[in-house]
């Protein structure tokens, strides 16, 4: 096989890696951990597998010594089949198979820095041998990096511990397996794409950056090994002094000869986003509390190090060297080199405009539409790479865009400029495309893009005599914590009220007033002007974002000099219902009252299917990776009855997770709906104030913790007005096994909670919450639902039911009529177990308050129907009754 089919096969792989993390991005909503997947399929993928060829390829050509061409095609072998390994024992939860792929991808590593030190052993002398000591150092990096991923993934560390493993895996592999490649591979690729050549000064620099990249790598990565962010910070800061090295010469080169080809464009864009991300690295290191807020933050520069640094230095190696390595003579290089650089300043423009777009705090439709234009773009790419593989193939040059002059040849003043004139054209075309492309999206979400300015014109009732004085008064009226401040504006009667609103809190807002005035849904920092009209009588004013008026967020106008008048009471009392559900995502309600739809005798249809109250047993794996994705849903709660549920992974209550004590939960919570939410689970002991923090729609979080006491946990979500959100559906159970608990024949689990039903088909009615008046209580969302599908067992079999008391108002006292409780676990300890001390002892019900939880385990002595309640029994006549029909085996 020849040189060009051997680099040819070799970087079908990179090819392969990339398309597959394309496809991934496309899919990424059904991913289960799209986030990790995201940054492995072409950091881990496609980089490492394109370092492994490059760096063999130049050390070949530096070192004028080349290696047996089946070296690297064991290398390549082995890391291609670690990394498959690595990716599907990660998404699997199978440890044994991510440490197989890892240990594999760390062997490809140390064969890569053995290879190339014996090779450089038995080298000719050659002015730039030395440079390929940062392969060697890159290689011997990325061992510790990959061990610090595995102690992450399959060892389960607690949270703390978890992320300074975390940060560590970043280091060595980003600054070093990554950086160092790239810094020592730019100090002969750089020059040869810019064709000029490498002076003493670049010499001399390469050897110091090698040197302080290297050496601030291990510093930064001594920061979580003896736990002081303060020695990573320093190690950054060398890292970044070594950089800075890097691109000083980079620039220096590049003004004696101007990038003029998409390979330099992109080489260069890259090299300014490696900078980018290694500052951001470090200030987020400085910047946070503690390890594990670095978690989080550091997930948002994934963005930039993917796609702004690797994918970009990637594409522009191989623009630049797939000509040269394809061979096929002069004419077909250029063919090739032509058809890799069409449109190359467009291409360049587009992908780093979107990256700016979207790592910039712009709104959720905005982000999502460069998302978008950047994978398109890269897309473009893979399909002119195809398309220069088949000119190489055909060995006949292509109609291209004619070569670039050498720079031997006189300069022509007259081509110069034209071309200088067409690369200022391409630019400012593809600077067009992503200005329409963000107005576009803008468009599609003007107040998250803070882009409405409303004025709403409402005429009120003239003053009594009904002469208006002819007066203006304006108030400035700001949106702030849950309040209006003022929350009382006084306006002679007969005056004209314009209400200058803006909003200085960090969620949405607005103003709503009797009549209908309203300053529309206000962003952070937006302005709105509302013309209430000529005020005659006193008026009432809220937010209408769903639980804000109920927090308190409301706002009286008074009529100074009106008689008393009871219009405005009237007019806030019929339209209080319809602000109750006035938030996003109210679903389809009509405004019928879901109560006079309500027949609690009713039976479900017969395609109905409950709940399974089953719980699942632990894998068995000891880290266990949810994805927990808010969704808003119409859910049917009663036969007929539905309201709008804002859900944890699309139910109401969400998903129940179930491990040990000692087990590792990684919750990534990705907010799908249209307010902000968030997530508080009980199960882990841990400073709430960045995994518990709010997020807008369209981000995501990770919460990480390990179980470290058993029991029944409840989570939630814990965005104010706390009680809304969980009524509103977002609830859930988390079940940690006390250590020895033993089998049983079933094990089921009950979550009960309130529904508070406005209107048909509509979010909860904030009144009936406040006052703590239920309209149904239920068991796993559903009314009545094991009434009608009962919980079949046999006598004699030992059934074991956790109980979550979810409120977010009530208590329970759950009873199974005609059963006898001979185990009571509650609140994390036996309060009565296999019958006590006496052995006769028996329980009848496990008292709960809201948010406690607890099982009982009893035996059915004889066949029959049971049935399940809490013995608060009007709410047990609201819903929370089910039965256990009992046959005999």
């Amino acid at each position: 096989m020849n040189r060009a089919s051997r680099h040819l096969r070799a970087n079908a792989l990179v090819l392969a890696w990339l398309v597959a993390a394309a496809a991934a991005t496309l899919v990424h909503r059904v991913l289960p951990e799209p986030g990790w997947v995201l940054v492995h399929l072409p950091l881990l993928g496609a980089v490492s597998t394109a370092i492994l060829v490059w760096s063999q390829h130049f050390a070949d050509t530096l070192l004028r010594h080349p290696a047996p061409p089946r070296a690297l095609a064991v290398r390549l072998a082995l890391h291609t089949a670690g990394a498959l390994a690595v990716v599907a024992g990660h998404l699997t939860a199978r440890p044994a198979v991510l440490v197989a792929g890892a240990l594999a991808v760390a062997a490809a590593a140390v064969a890569q820095v053995v290879g190339i030190r014996r090779q450089r052993r038995g080298a000719l002398p050659s002015r730039f041998g030395h440079l390929v000591r940062a392969y060697v150092a890159a290689g011997a990096l990325l061992v510790p990096g990959v061990a610090c991923g595995v102690a992450m993934a399959a060892a389960g560390p607690a949270p703390a511990d978890y992320a300074r493993w975390y940060v560590a895996h970043v280091v060595l592999t980003l600054l070093g397996w990554v950086g160092v490649t790239v810094a020592g591979t730019l100090v002969v690729l750089w020059p040869t794409i810019l064709h000029t050549r490498i002076d003493e000064v670049a010499e001399r620099t390469a050897v110091r950056s090698l040197q302080l990249l290297v050496g601030g790598v291990l510093v930064a990565a001594a920061g979580p090994a003896v736990g002081v962010r303060a020695v990573t910070c320093v190690g950054v800061g060398v890292v970044m002094v070594g950089v800075g090295l890097v691109a000083r010469v980079l620039v220096r080169q590049a003004r004696g000869a101007p990038p003029v080809t998409f390979a330099a464009g992109s080489v260069g864009a890259a090299v300014v986003w490696w900078g980018a991300s290694v500052l951001a690295l470090g200030v987020v290191v400085a910047s946070a509390p503690d390890w594990q807020a670095v978690v989080p933050r550091l997930s948002a520069l994934a963005p930039a190090t993917v796609a702004g640094f690797a994918a970009q230095v990637l594409g522009g190696a191989l623009a630049y060297l797939l000509p040269v390595v394809l061979g096929g003579g002069p004419a077909v290089a250029r063919a090739v080199a032509a058809e890799l650089d069409r449109a190359g300043v467009v291409r360049v423009v587009l992908l780093n405009g979107a990256l700016v777009v979207f790592v910039l705090p712009a709104p959720s439709l905005v982000r999502v539409a460069a998302s978008v234009l950047a994978l398109v773009t890269g897309a473009w790419f893979l399909v002119l790479v195809v398309r220069a593989v088949l000119v190489a193939r055909r060995a006949v040059p292509a109609p291209a865009v004619p070569p670039v002059a050498a720079r031997s040849a006189p300069p022509d003043p007259v081509a110069r400029a034209v071309q200088r004139a067409r690369r200022r054209g391409a630019a400012s075309l593809a600077a067009g495309v992503l200005l329409v492309t963000v107005a576009v999206a803008a468009a599609g979400d003007p107040v998250a893009a803070g882009l409405t300015r409303v004025t709403t014109t409402t005429a009120q009732a003239a003053a009594a005599d009904g002469a208006a004085t002819g007066r203006t008064t304006t108030v400035d009226v700001e949106a702030h914590e849950m309040r209006f401040v003022p929350d009382r504006v006084e306006v002679p009667a007969g005056d004209r009220l314009v209400l200058r609103v803006t909003n200085v809190d960090a969620g949405v807002h607005d103003l709503v007033l009797d009549g209908g005035a309203t300053s529309g849904r206000l962003a952070p920092g937006q302005t709105a002007t509302v013309d209430v009209g000529v005020v005659g009588a006193d008026l009432a004013g809220w937010c209408s974002v769903a639980g804000h008026r109920l927090m308190g967020m409301t706002l009286d106008v008074v009529a100074v000099g009106a008689p008393a008048t009871p219009a405005a009471a009237a007019t806030d009392d019929a339209t209080a219902g319809h602000a109750g559900h006035a938030g996003e995502g109210t679903g389809t309600s009509d405004d019928v009252p879901a109560a006079d739809l309500l027949d609690l005798m009713a039976r479900p249809g017969a395609g109905f299917v409950a709940r399974d109250p089953a719980l699942a047993p632990v894998d068995g794996s000891t880290t266990h990776r949810v994805t927990l994705r808010v969704t808003e849903t119409v859910q049917e709660v009663a036969p007929g009855v539905t309201r709008t549920a804002w859900t944890f992974g699309g139910t109401a209550p969400g998903p129940v997770l179930h491990g040990r004590v000692g087990d590792t939960f990684v919750v990534t919570l990705v907010n799908d709906g249209t307010i902000g939410h968030s997530v508080d689970l009980h199960a882990g002991a841990l400073a709430p104030d960045d995994v518990m923090r709010t997020i807008a729609p369209g981000e995501r979080l990770t919460y990480t913790f390990t179980a470290t006491r058993s029991g029944i946990w409840m989570y939630h979500c814990s965005t104010m007005p706390m009680s809304l959100h969980i009524a509103n559906g977002m609830l859930g159970a988390v079940v940690v096994d006390p250590p020895g608990l033993p089998p049983v024949d079933h094990e089921y689990v009950l979550v009960q909670h309130e529904l508070y039903l406005g209107a048909q088909g509509g979010l909860a009615d904030e009144a009936a919450l406040a006052a703590g008046d239920p309209t149904l209580v239920v068991f796993n969302g559903y009314a009545h639902q094991y009434r009608d599908r009962p919980l079949e067992v046999s006598t004699g079999d030992r059934v074991r039911v956790w109980v979550l008391d979810a409120g977010p108002n009530r208590s329970s006292s759950f009873h199974v009529v005609g059963g006898q409780f001979d185990t009571v676990y509650r609140e994390g300890d036996w309060t009565l177990r296999d019958g006590g001390s006496t052995g006769t002892g028996g329980a009848q019900v496990l008292a709960l308050g809201a948010a406690e939880g607890g099982f009982v385990e009893l035996t059915f002595p004889e066949a029959g129907t049971y049935p399940f309640v809490t013995h608060v029994m009007g709410d047990a006549e609201r819903g929370a009754l089910g039965r256990f029909l009992v046959t005999d085996p």
